[in-house]
């Protein structure tokens, strides 16, 4: 592996997570929101990741060669969370239907806290990867001084 195909890794899993983080912000904020445009409270959202091939075919005939195949990673799609909403009886709430109870988003403030460290660990975990890698580089161009 060259240095710039680990750098598109890297760069693909940055960029993965950082939706990942963007949708878990998302859910946070909208954690309260009994209304929406589409009808109906918020519903959670989340990052499906998958592993594809790197798109560089020179690379990858080298590698399908040596026997290995380098994958990156892609967010594939964000699907809406199905469970259904949260129900609390609050009948002075405006959106409270004729039993008095309020549908309240599918978000769970603990889990996406959760959620949110573990794509903050693995942001810093592939930037620690871009900067060893950046690192090689430049002890590789320092030889030849």
């Amino acid at each position: 592996m060259d240095f710039f195909t680990s750098m598109n890794v890297s760069s693909s899993a940055l960029s993965a997570e950082r939706t990942r983080m963007n949708l878990i912000s998302s859910n946070l904020a909208n954690a309260g929101a009994t209304r929406t445009p589409e009808g109906g409270p918020y519903k959670r959202k989340d990052a499906v990741f998958a592993a594809t091939p790197v798109a560089d075919r020179f690379a990858r005939a080298l590698d399908g060669a040596a026997g290995k195949e380098l994958h990156q990673v892609e967010v594939m799609q964000v699907i809406e969370d199905q469970n259904p909403p949260r129900m609390q009886y609050d009948p002075t709430h405006p959106d409270a239907n004729p039993e008095g109870y309020v549908a309240l988003p599918n978000v769970n403030v603990v889990e996406e806290m959760a959620d949110m460290i573990s794509a903050t660990r693995a942001y810093e975990a592939n930037v620690t990867a871009v900067q060893a890698a950046k690192s090689m580089a430049l002890k590789t161009l320092d030889i030849g001084k």
